[in-house]
């Protein structure tokens, strides 16, 4: 484990929390703590999740390394300094307010346009006159929008001294170079159990309005590598919303897509690692995955054909044994999960998650239907 003593200001030495470039969707700011490992806020029924995880469930998911403590500091200036104190690193780094642009920028590899601004605007989000919404060949802001609201929360309630506890995971596409992220939505009902009933009326609305209803699963942020361009293309949660059944396949084919032309290759093996989890949940009785996301992932940058010797450098390092397209299915955010034990648990549910088993099943369909050119 890391970081599993929490320490207070000034003990230990302070490691620098980026904003995590590759966040596509969400509302909590997931900040990079090193090259393997990210790291969010401490929410206990989320904890309490990966504590207890089912051996099965587990290669599903990301891996929990521990907990870490942060500490929010302010200067004469205003800016906001983000540490966190596993008391085990070299050297004091602090993670200044006013750097956001500039690290978001040195962090990106490869040739990838970048917005000189890399300020995440509302007005951003507005639909043209046929309700569409502009396509952002960048990588998306919405991870720095989240990062953003988050300092300026943790500022505007509590005081510099205290300590604020983060869950560190692993970072699930620290292997690739180009990360193609798809994060949905899954199920057809998103509130916890402890929602209240102004946030349960909110989330049953938010469903019934998008294809959460229909489908089981709707988009929530997206980014897929453009090779004609070398540019990301991106979309948010609110694209997502707006999307009915045949504009939510349309998007799908657009994310399995490098330019105009169908990756077919990566079809067959998201199928099959979405069938491995639809099987894996259906035997979770009392497991309720409300408000979670999924991510499908694959490395955007397609393997160059070489006649080069087997043990020569390939474009990029082979992690994923006989997965030759590199993909990846990940379930994050159980903030809101719910299972028999869970200390943060009242309501007792039976059997498997049925809304999450939905929306899986006509996910495999929608994929199959690509696989068979429908």
């Amino acid at each position: 484990m890391v970081g599993q003593s929490p320490l207070g200001p000034g003990e230990g030495r302070a490691v620098l929390l980026e904003p995590f470039v590759h966040q596509v969707g969400g509302h909590t700011s997931i900040v990079r703590y090193d090259e393997h490992t990210v790291c969010k806020p401490l929410v206990s029924q989320e904890l309490s999740f990966y504590e207890s995880l089912p051996w099965a469930m587990r290669q599903f998911t990301p891996q929990y390394k521990g907990i870490v403590s942060v500490h929010l500091k302010k200067d004469s200036l205003g800016n906001l300094t983000l540490m966190a104190s596993p008391g085990t690193e070299h050297g004091l780094v602090k993670w200044s307010h006013t750097q956001v642009t500039k690290t978001f920028r040195d962090s990106c590899s490869g040739k990838v346009l970048l917005r000189t601004d890399l300020q995440y605007h509302t007005d951003s989000l507005l639909e043209d006159a046929n309700g569409n919404q502009p396509e952002r060949k960048s990588y998306n802001p919405w991870g720095l929008h989240c990062h953003r609201q988050h300092l300026n929360r943790m500022s505007s309630k509590h005081n510099e001294n205290k300590l604020h506890q983060f869950l560190l995971l692993e970072n699930v596409v620290s292997k690739y170079s180009y990360p193609c992220i798809l994060d949905l939505k899954m199920g057809t009902r998103q509130h916890g159990d402890d929602a209240s009933e102004e946030k349960k009326a909110r989330h049953i609305k938010k469903c019934e309005q998008s294809t959460s209803a229909s489908l089981g699963v709707r988009i929530c942020g997206m980014q897929v590598y453009q090779a004609d361009t070398g540019h990301f293309l991106c979309k948010d949660k609110y694209y997502g919303r707006k999307l009915s059944p045949e504009g939510f396949q349309q998007t799908l084919r657009q994310f399995l897509s490098t330019g105009n032309q169908l990756r077919a290759e990566l079809l067959e093996p998201i199928t099959l690692r979405l069938k491995a989890l639809l099987s894996v949940i259906r035997k979770q009785s009392s497991y309720r995955f409300y408000s979670s996301s999924l991510l499908i992932i694959y490395e955007g940058q397609e393997p160059k054909e070489s006649t080069a010797p087997a043990d020569h450098h390939l474009p990029f390092p082979k992690t994923h044994g006989t997965n030759p397209a590199r993909v990846d299915v990940r379930m994050i955010d159980f903030a809101h999960t719910t299972f028999k034990g869970s200390k943060s648990s009242p309501t007792l549910h039976d059997g498997p998650d049925q809304g999450y088993i939905f929306g899986l099943e006509n996910l495999i369909k929608i994929l199959q239907n690509l696989s068979e050119g429908k």
